[in-house]
């Protein structure tokens, strides 16, 4: 059964908020007619000409990738660079294209979650997690309505903190009001002084949930003027943000760890820095590039790091009793995929869903032997 290109954009985009990406990224749709119908869904790393042209030979309605197709600013569409080649053949062949990137790597179950798995982790979490990105809704209620507004705002999303959800605090007060000409008043009448016996309830939300937040409250609330305040805070958010860090079910080495890593990723060799003979319990990794968290997994007591698209200067700067391994930007981020079409799957199990055969990987190894081995 098809859905639009919107209500699948939507769906996506409630899992994968696009307000977890970083400043600099341009994750989301980047081409597509949102009023399309959507059934069938091409998973890629990368968006390339042959990805396009495999798309259309299989009859794929959108191509899901986890780079962006659009990185800069397009100026023209001249079939000059990967991007505008992409661009054009999508529009010509009818092809959407959305790519999650940034939003997909900060999410809590996304990016470096998955590689974490793979590796053996337990004890998942967040290695360096999102701020500003919490907001604190206040409203008050009259008493005998605060249970229905408040589980309305609880079911929404509202007052998730960890491991705990229905969190809320209340505070019991007065509240004051005299209606004016063609008012419908809770209680009173136009013209007349009311005081109300009311409660104060404060809850902790994500800002990407705040419009379902708002909409559940107003449909709750008894009152035909709701007072209710929104208020920033700078508190972590430890559901999204860069990085994973957990344990290793037993200690290795880090040479064992170093092979685990080889057998992962299918990677010939494995460049690293620091003592493969020290032992390794708890293990940081960011899919992708992931060196501006070396100092992150260092102070949260990491014996090894594992990222992508590691600088020699980096690698010089690492501190000394820590493990830390690149194992290519395209091999901590492939597993992502998986996650996307099992979501995909559940939701939508009528869908034609698949992963590009497409090699898009562009790092290849001189004098290795078995290159058909790096996917």
């Amino acid at each position: 059964m098809a859905v639009t290109l919107a209500e699948f954009v939507r769906w996506l985009e409630g899992l994968i908020p696009p307000s977890f990406q970083e400043e600099y990224d341009n994750s989301g749709l980047q081409v597509g007619d949102l009023t399309a119908e959507v059934a069938s869904v091409l998973l890629t790393v990368d968006v390339t000409p042959d990805v396009i042209d495999e798309a259309a030979a299989g009859g794929f309605d959108l191509v899901l990738s986890h780079h962006p197709l659009i990185f800069r600013p397009l100026k023209r569409l001249a079939y000059g660079s990967n991007s505008e080649t992409c661009v054009a053949s999508a529009i010509m062949k009818g092809i959407a294209v959305y790519s999650a990137h940034t939003s997909f790597d900060n999410a809590g179950n996304g990016v470096s979650r998955i590689l974490a798995e793979k590796i053996g982790l337990e004890g998942i979490r967040v290695l360096e997690p999102l701020r500003g990105r919490l907001l604190k809704l206040v409203t008050f209620v009259p008493e005998s309505h605060s249970v229905a507004v408040r589980e309305a705002l609880h079911a929404a999303g509202a007052g998730n903190i960890g491991n705990y959800d229905s969190c809320s605090f209340n505070t019991r007060g007065e509240g004051t009001y005299r209606a004016g000409e063609g008012a419908d008043p809770f209680a009173g009448g136009p013209g007349e002084f009311h005081t109300e016996s009311e409660v104060r309830i404060e809850v902790v939300l994500p800002s990407h949930i705040k419009g379902a937040c708002l909409k559940a409250m107003l449909a709750a609330h008894p009152y035909e003027e709701v007072a209710w305040d929104l208020i920033a805070l700078e508190n972590e958010y430890r559901g999204a943000g860069a990085g994973a860090i957990g344990a290793l079910a037993a200690p290795l080495t880090g040479a064992a760890l170093l092979e685990r890593l080889r057998a992962l990723t299918g990677l010939p060799v494995i460049r690293y820095c620091g003592d493969p003979a020290r032992t390794v319990t708890t293990v940081a990794v960011c899919g992708g590039a992931g060196s501006h968290l070396i100092s992150s997994a260092a102070r949260t007591g990491a014996d090894a790091f594992i990222t992508g698209d590691i600088k020699y200067h980096t690698f010089t700067e690492a501190p000394g009793e820590m493990l830390v391994a690149d194992i290519g930007h395209y091999e901590s981020e492939k597993f992502s995929l998986e996650i996307l079409y099992d979501l995909i799957q559940k939701k939508f199990p009528n869908f034609a869903l698949r992963f590009s055969g497409i090699k898009t990987n562009p790092i290849n190894y001189y004098g290795y032997d078995k290159t058909d081995e790096i996917t």
